[in-house]
């Protein structure tokens, strides 16, 4: 997996600042989605898109944070970086509240803009393999039968063999062996390990 999977979704009303940044980022190896306003990426995007979003917060039309409202109402997960000029920093204070991962000040320097961009492509990435854990973890849950999903629960919380035995009228044996068949579906190998999973 590279570190550059996916694309950087900018979105500036500026033809000038498209252009450069595009340029520039096509040189270091990131390929680039360019868009005039944020109706325009809305209306464009595609639930498979990866990487992230580089936005200007003030642009005729839907400005950033109103664009940044309407990634969360429809639950976009890309991460949003803000591209902001002086004095916009209640603005900038506001997206950062709201979840934007970063801002980057105009005229900004090109290693500040790749670090940014790189730190968007590292979280977007964990982000997806978080999903596809929770997905593999989620497949495997269906695979215990009923008592076993019952046993889990007390498991997770803490509860030892005999306050389980107690709780469902079976052996701390039989309870043993549910953990066992349980520990070997989850795919795991310690009691840490599954709450991490099934969390």
């Amino acid at each position: 997996m590279s570190d550059h999977e996916g694309s950087v979704y900018l979105i500036d009303d500026d033809a000038g600042v498209r252009d450069a940044l595009c340029l520039l980022l096509s040189l270091k190896g990131i390929r680039t989605q360019v868009f005039a306003s944020g109706e325009s990426f809305i209306e464009a995007y595609r639930p498979d898109w990866l990487g992230c979003i580089l936005s200007d917060l003030r642009m005729p039309g839907m400005s950033g944070l109103e664009l940044q409202a309407v990634l969360k109402q429809r639950q976009i997960p890309l991460p949003l970086v803000i591209l902001t000029g002086h004095g916009d920093v209640a603005a900038v204070r506001t997206a950062l509240k709201n979840g934007a991962l970063d801002f980057l000040e105009k005229p900004f320097e090109e290693e500040l803009l790749l670090e940014v961009l790189n730190n968007a492509f590292r979280v977007e990435r964990e982000r997806r393999i978080g999903e596809h854990e929770r997905a593999a973890a989620s497949d495997r849950l269906a695979n215990l039968t009923a008592r076993e999903r019952e046993i889990l629960t007390p498991i997770v919380e803490g509860k030892q063999n005999v306050q389980i035995a107690a709780q469902f009228g079976i052996s701390p044996r039989t309870v043993e062996v549910h953990k066992a068949r349980i520990m070997e579906k989850l795919g795991c190998r310690s009691l840490a390990e599954l709450i991490r999973k099934i969390s």
